[in-house]
């Protein structure tokens, strides 16, 4: 069972990449897009974390950078009727640490943005993804929601924020300082809030 690789990139492509060994030996590795672009040229020395599936057709290699995103791959795939090319696309599209907010805050239509994952799909990945996902509970230690607020709507104004292009630095401890005195506050009550006083300290 292989289960890490180290040589030189051969080429990559959209789907994976071909590393070759100092024992002359070339394996091709499928892998996420997030870690294709991390790649250096063809050429340049890689390692990747290698999940191996075996099936009656064939001996599938799939490559990381890091062993945590292996792990979460691992989660991912055994969760029912979700096979590996789906779980390449997740994680092509989120980081672990994205999908552990996306998992806590049940957010369905961010994970249906992913090619062939429908919202009733999204929902289902979700429900057993909660349950499985390794730090979550760190994560939502992690995350310092204050006592008493939903995690959701801190987490939801944070997002909100940052999409309009605040930094979570400057908006967080905001954002706490909004919800500790207003624990029922909903997101987009804490927005305007911060907003106003963004503006006022500058």
């Amino acid at each position: 069972m292989i289960a890490y690789l180290k040589g030189i990139l051969a080429d990559k492509d959209d789907t994976g990449l071909t590393l070759l060994t100092p024992g002359g030996v070339g394996y091709r590795v499928a892998a996420p897009t997030s870690v294709l672009s991390a790649l250096p040229a063809p050429g340049g020395e890689a390692e990747v974390f290698v999940h191996t599936n075996v099936s009656e057709k064939a001996i599938d290699l799939y490559g990381f950078l890091e062993e945590e995103e292996r792990r979460l791959f691992r989660t991912l795939i055994s969760i029912d009727k979700l096979g590996p090319k789906k779980a390449l696309a997740i994680l092509s599209h989120f980081d672990p640490e994205r999908l552990r907010e996306i998992s806590f805050r049940e957010d369905d239509k961010a994970l249906a943005t992913v090619p062939g994952i429908g919202p009733k799909s999204a929902k289902q990945i979700l429900w057993f993804l909660k349950d499985k996902m390794a730090g979550m509970a760190e994560f939502k230690a992690r995350i310092a929601v204050p006592d008493g607020v939903t995690g959701s709507e801190f987490l939801d104004a944070l997002a909100g924020l940052a999409n309009l292009g605040y930094s979570e630095e400057e908006s967080r401890p905001l954002l706490k300082e909004i919800f500790e005195a207003e624990p029922d506050l909903d997101a987009a009550g804490a927005i305007r809030q911060t907003l106003r006083r963004i503006a006022s300290a500058r």
